[in-house]
């Protein structure tokens, strides 16, 4: 029907114009739109790599690094199990993927094989029918003990690695204060990271790739570093070098951690009372404080050491129990480091080392050419359009050309409030929906022109019109919106930003073809009255 009551224009109109208002901000620089008061929309279009330029970077996580870190946490745990049930048994051997060692008594299998019970049990459940993945499997042989690591763990702790670095980077990244970092798993072993609107690319490589594993270790009660290096060092002490290189000594640790990381809450850079130098204050949870109070207090008078990636950052000497569950760690920080340490350790730990194999970065001037290159692109494009449906369609192309304006409006408002990052291929997107958005007038006007020779009246043509390219015009929009959804789901980075617009796009088209546009010839019809159709 080509009537409109009147709440419908003023609901047409209103979404118009608070598109049109949703897209302002993007006119202003972020200082003006931030002074604006605050019932004003302020949210601008979010630019990806290729338009602000950024951090592009491609990590992949070091496998032999992991499955060496597992077997070195596998030995501690059957010697750890073991010891807890007082059993004796030779020293822990080590041949490729597996462990091996033999006990002293043969009447002590059934219960050591009850201690390793709990360091063989599955990774994860059968689900659905699925098997249980088993990451260590236990093989007895008289005295003879085997625990082997298996493909199928290794692989399922790479994925569970990979799941939980991208968090972490998300987190960490996000404490520094970027715009919108785009992270995604690819393949078994790699991460790509892209981080637009980046001044400092070394910053964001540093704390992409730094671990950040942090444990408390106390020194290691017998034997001294230069012994340790002449021959060898003690069963569960170790080397372990200062952070800072103008340090030139090491200290002999025990293996193992005290305290960890894990159980750490908070971390925040702050200043010593005394120096004023920049140090950061860490809290524990409850379960870590009450083990950092009992490890404090039985070790009154003895150091202990920080570490954090393997490196000492300091070995402060215990002087009474710290009962809080909070402490500080001093150092050679900087107002940076010390911050950036600090969200390190609120990010948590990377669960295995990563390296970046790509790396590209994207100046800003290069991303300004690509902005300039793509308005260029855009302008033409809709200059050349306008152009054509004011000489095909006369007044009908005015009608087709303010429908098409406000296509536009719609397609960035949307983009705008969803926060969807916009790239060179999304401008690309952009440019095709201008040429979709008029190919649906041109359907339209196209079919009035065949009803008004077939000797309908101007109304009865235009009606007629609407109606039979509805189903064409919903035809090919789904066909394409079906292409975009399947680009989107299946495809990556630039892909998928061309998918965004190009669906977006594609439900503004539909809804400016078949309700402004026909609004605006509707309200023209109701006030003209025309006799013949100006097409």
């Amino acid at each position: 029907m080509l009537y409109f009551a009147r709440w419908k224009v003023g609901l047409i109109v209103l979404l118009v114009v608070a598109a049109i208002a949703t897209v302002l901000p993007n006119f202003f620089s972020e200082k003006q739109v931030q002074s604006w008061p605050g019932f004003l929309p302020e949210k601008q279009v979010v630019l990806g790599l290729d338009l602000q330029g950024g951090v592009h970077l491609l990590l992949q996580v070091d496998r032999d690094k992991l499955v060496e870190d597992r077997k070195k946490t596998l030995v501690g745990d059957i010697r750890q199990n073991l010891r807890d049930e007082r059993l004796k048994f030779r020293q822990i051997r080590v041949d490729g993927l597996t462990a091996r060692f033999n006990l002293l008594d043969a009447a002590d299998a059934d219960k050591a094989r009850e201690a390793l019970q709990e360091i063989t049990t599955p990774v994860q459940g059968g689900l659905l029918g699925q098997s249980a993945i088993s990451e260590i499997v236990l093989g007895v042989n008289g005295t003879e003990f085997t625990l082997e690591m298996t493909e199928e763990g290794i692989r399922e702790r790479l994925r569970s690695a990979l799941q939980q670095a991208r968090e972490v980077f998300e987190f960490r990244l996000n404490e520094l204060g970027t715009t919108e970092p785009s992270i995604q798993i690819l393949g078994d072993d790699r991460i790509l990271v892209q981080v637009p609107g980046v001044d400092d690319p070394e910053r964001v490589k540093n704390i992409l790739t730094s671990t950040a594993k942090m444990t408390f270790h106390l020194l290691c009660p017998e034997g001294t570093v230069g012994e340790a290096r002449q021959t060898r060092a003690p069963p569960g002490c170790e080397i372990v070098e200062p952070l800072d290189e103008r340090e030139d000594f090491p200290l002999l640790l025990e293996s193992r951690a005290r305290v960890s990381g894990e159980d750490l809450v908070d971390a925040q850079p702050s200043f010593d009372t005394q120096t004023g130098q920049p140090i950061v204050t860490f809290r524990f949870n409850g379960k870590g404080g009450a083990i950092f109070a009992e490890l404090t207090a039985a070790n009154v008078g003895r150091p202990f050491a920080i570490v954090l990636d393997n490196k000492i950052i300091t070995a402060p000497t215990i002087q009474t129990p710290i009962l809080q569950g909070s402490g500080q760690i001093s150092g050679n920080f900087t107002v940076e480091t010390a911050n950036d340490l600090a969200v390190l350790l609120r990010a948590g730990s990377l669960p295995a080392d990563f390296d970046i194999i790509e790396e590209r970065t994207v100046g800003p001037s290069l991303g300004q050419d690509s902005i300039d290159a793509g308005k260029i692109a855009a302008i033409i494009g809709m200059i050349a359009v306008v152009v054509f449906m004011l000489a095909i369609y006369g007044l009908f192309g005015v009608f087709a050309n303010l429908a098409l304006f406000a296509n536009i409006f719609l397609i960035f408002s949307i983009i705008t409030i969803i926060q969807a990052t916009l790239t060179l291929p999304g401008i690309a997107g952009i440019v095709l929906t201008i040429g979709m958005a008029v190919d649906a007038n041109v359907l339209i006007f196209e079919r009035i022109r065949e009803e008004a020779r077939l000797g309908r009246s101007a109304i009865n043509a235009i009606e007629a019109g609407f109606n039979r390219a509805l189903a064409t015009i919903l035809d090919a929009n789904i066909t394409t919106l079906i292409a975009a959804a399947a680009l989107f789901a299946l495809g990556s980075g630039p892909i998928r930003g061309f998918a965004v617009t190009l669906m977006i796009g594609i439900v503004t088209t539909v809804f400016t073809a078949f309700l402004l546009t026909r609004m605006i010839i509707a309200l023209w019809v109701q006030n003209k009255r025309p006799k013949a159709i100006p097409i």
